[in-house]
């Protein structure tokens, strides 16, 4: 079975957030394995999902998202020097 290049692409960069997801704190982690559905089987969820879940407002988990893809960013600048 081939799945199309887009699907491997993918693949390829969730397994990439995933090794990096320890250098996150546990809410930072909490959200980006949600909206990303990087759990087993995930689905990928909405920053409301995830508040109504955590019992925060919409906009804290797209802050809270944004510090965490920052880190993962600047984690894999690192990695690529």
């Amino acid at each position: 079975m081939k799945y199309p290049i887009e699907k491997v692409q993918l693949k390829i960069e969730k397994s990439k957030i995933y090794r990096n997801l320890d250098i996150l704190d546990e809410r930072e982690k909490e959200v980006v394995v949600g909206r990303f559905g990087l759990e087993q089987g995930g689905e990928e969820r909405t920053q409301r999902e995830i508040a109504k879940q955590l019992g925060i407002s919409r906009s804290y988990v797209s802050r809270i998202e944004k510090r965490a893809l920052m880190k993962l960013y600047h984690e894999f600048y690192k990695q690529k020097k």
